[in-house]
């Protein structure tokens, strides 16, 4: 008997930079990590100096209750609650002299720390 997992019938919307998803496939390819089914687990969480902190990680699958959303040849997966705060994001992979890392563009927040990794929505 062959079980089938539903989706979530929504979607959003995230982008990943050009320099942002070859930096994710470097790493996904240091984890061993497929391309065809893994990805990037973009995430939210309450935290952070300014109330929401964002998290990636290399995952080699989607969970059954995940969005499953692509650029640049990238798929990420983001689960629902998360969903509400990235619609729009663009994650980049910036190098400056504060060091290099990824950095979230996201129209949705209304404020932020200086370090980039926290956000008040």
């Amino acid at each position: 008997m062959t079980t089938q997992t539903e989706r979530p019938s929504f979607t959003v919307t995230i982008g990943l930079t050009d320099t942002a998803a070859d930096k994710v496939r470097d790493f996904m390819a240091a984890e061993s990590v497929e391309v065809e089914t893994g990805g990037i687990r973009v995430s939210v969480t309450p935290g952070g100096c300014s109330g929401f902190k964002y998290n990636l990680n290399i995952e080699e699958e989607p969970l059954d209750d995940d969005i499953v959303t692509d650029s640049n040849g990238v798929r990420m997966f983001v689960d629902a609650f998360s969903a509400q705060y990235l619609e729009g994001t663009t994650i980049d992979f910036v190098t400056n002299i504060n060091g290099q890392g990824f950095s979230f563009n996201n129209p949705t927040a209304t404020g932020g720390c200086g370090c980039g990794s926290s956000f008040s929505a």
